[in-house]
Formats: structure tokens, sequence, C-alpha cells
């Protein structure tokens, strides 16, 4: 498995445990997070969720340690230091209907400790234009649409400038013009502090994340670049001019040509690999692989 170097960790993992009655969903799941934007793949049940429900300390490990800023999370007072320097955004985040966007975020922004009335509102407004949000300020949550609720989701997640930046599926819902926006706001954003972003988009990893984490079974079965897990499929990756015998994993592209992933199919021609064909394949093998 790939190791990633990095430097100044703002985040330390390390031999985490947590279990949910009998099942193992992190298993000794170590990691350290610097700065810059991560990227977290893997199927569902694969742990994502629960490492960053412990991260954003809404959720306790059952064994192992987590420091964040050298700070232990397990200590209540500890505790509310992490949570002034993190930002949030939960797979569903919860949202009162009856509020405006400027009245939801104001009253998270209060939640956060933001108490001067000035200062407060010159916050929510800060992040409803960086997720181009203001003109829908005064509109309530109920009329917003799913994309519109996601990026104020992540309007919430941006107050009071985070050192760590959490985000759990955060590009559902949005339209291409809202993705490449939301890519730009998060490379931006992760140049000055810790992003740890879980998806299962792979292009939004390829475009925007300096280092991605495959995690399988609660255990990560890769640590590297981008370009490293594509490497993964080097010499696997095919197109041919017919679709190949089963069992293989293959598709129909948009020029009509068939791409297989595996064993060369008959009259196969060699191609680049990209990061969603080693993330395919590094879940279809039971061995970790080298990168």
């Amino acid at each position: 498995m790939e190791k990633h170097g990095l430097t100044d960790a703002a985040v330390s993992v390390r031999d985490v445990n947590r279990r949910f009655g009998r099942k193992t969903v992190l298993e000794r799941f170590s990691v350290e997070l610097g700065r810059g934007v991560t990227g977290l793949l893997g199927p569902n049940g694969a742990g994502k969720t629960t490492l960053l429900r412990i991260l954003a300390t809404t959720l306790a490990p059952d064994a192992g340690e987590v420091r964040t800023f050298g700070l232990d999370p397990s200590d209540p007072a500890q505790r509310t230091e992490v949570r002034r320097r993190l930002g949030y955004l939960p797979q569903d985040p919860g949202y009162y209907p009856h509020f405006t966007a400027f009245e939801l975020v104001e009253y998270v922004a209060i939640l956060k400790e933001l108490t001067g009335r000035r200062e407060r509102h010159r916050e929510v407004r800060r992040v409803l234009a960086e997720t181009d949000l203001s003109g829908a300020a005064k509109t309530k949550v109920r009329k917003l649409s799913g994309g519109m609720r996601q990026r104020l989701a992540l309007a919430q997640a941006l107050l009071g400038d985070p050192a760590l930046l959490i985000l759990d599926e955060p590009t559902v819902g949005l339209d291409p013009e809202q993705r490449m926006r939301f890519r730009a706001l998060v490379s931006r954003l992760g140049e000055s502090r810790t992003v740890l972003l879980s998806t299962h988009q792979t292009e939004d990893v390829a475009a925007l994340c300096e280092r991605v984490i495959v995690m399988r079974e609660g255990r990560a079965v890769f640590d590297g670049t981008p370009s490293g897990l594509a490497s993964v499929a080097s010499g696997q990756v095919w197109l041919s001019e017919s679709a190949p015998p089963a069992p293989v994993l293959f598709w129909r592209t948009s020029d009509g040509r068939y791409r297989t992933l595996g064993a060369a199919p008959p009259g196969g021609l060699s191609a680049d690999p990209g990061v969603e064909d080693g993330y395919l394949l590094l879940l279809g093998n039971a061995a970790e692989v080298s990168a």
C-alpha cells in the first residue's frame, strides 16, 4: 500500500476500532492528515462515514487514539476546543424548513459562539456568498432545491473559517456547474487548511484531491496520490471493437468501443488508466495493492 508523506499533521488517528453490535466498522485504522485536500473513497459500509463522525467528535471510538491539533477529543474541554476549529458537513444534514437560508446559517453561527451580531451577520453573508447563495438568503429552506440545500449545508460548515473541514458526500444533488464551483472553492480552501472529503465521485477526487485513501471493510487498502491509484490499473485497461467474453468488467463507450478492465479481450488495444479504473480493480482484489 502506497504511503503518502505528510508534514505538520493536523489529525492523527492510531489503531482506532469501532463496532456496531457484532459488526466491526473500523479495525485498527490509522491515518495522519495534514494541509491539503484528501479524498476518501470506498463502497457503502467501508467505514467512511464512521471515520468522519469520529473526527467530527460526534462519535467516540471503542479503542485507539485520536488527536486533532494535538488535542484529545475524548476529554470534554479539549473536545470543545476541537469543535471550535472544525467544520462538518454530514451525509444527512438536518434542516429547519421554516427558517430562511440566512436564519438557518445564523442559528448555526450562534451555536458556534459567534455572539457579536454585526460580526455574526458579516460571517453569515460571507459563507452564503462563498456557496453562491447570497440571492437566496431570504428564501425559506423548504423552497430551496436539493442542490441549494446541499450548498446551504456547506455554508454552515464554513462558518468560523475552520482549520479542519470534514465533508461527507458534499456534491450530492449538485449540477455540473455547481460541482465545478464546489471544486474551485474546496481546492482554494485546501491551500491553507486540512480538508477531508468522502465521496463516491471518482472524478471529484481526480479533479481536486492531492491524496486519496481507499477504504474497504474498515481498513485502508490504498493511501497515495490519484495518479498512483490510476496506476493500479496499468496494463489492465483495454479498448476493443467488440464486446469481450464474460466474466469481465466492461462497458460500451460513447464512441461505440468497449472499455474492459482486467484481462485483454480479443483484439483489445491498451488504454491509459484513470482513477476510476484503479479504484474498481482495487476493490475487486482481496489483497492490498502497492502503487
